[in-house]
């Protein structure tokens, strides 16, 4: 016999198992769409290459190299910068933690 506490337990599991696999898939689609994105050099071809687009806009891109501060007529967008930062970790000796 099964007690109600088991079955409780195992249909909580059974549902965060479910949970977790579907937000698994979506981060995985999400991956999957980032290494397809086609990489491209920022340079000044690259006002000519969104110029040339669909519609005048990139959906989905890399952008590789050093930013130039260069302002162009007409062209908007965004650009995320990436920055790495490592925190020092210090004793602290009141809390006994770092």
């Amino acid at each position: 016999p099964i007690t109600p506490g088991e079955l409780l337990c195992l249909g909580s599991s059974l549902a965060f198992s479910g949970l977790f696999y579907y937000l698994y898939r979506k981060k995985a689609r999400v991956v999957a769409r980032i290494q397809e994105a086609p990489k491209l050099q920022v340079d000044d071809d690259l006002p000519a290459l969104v110029s040339a687009a669909d519609g005048r806009c990139l959906p989905y891109v890399a952008l590789e190299g050093k930013e130039h501060l260069h302002y162009h007529e007409g062209l908007q967008g965004v650009i995320q910068k990436l920055l790495l930062k490592e925190h020092r970790l210090i004793w602290n000796s009141l809390a006994r933690s770092w």
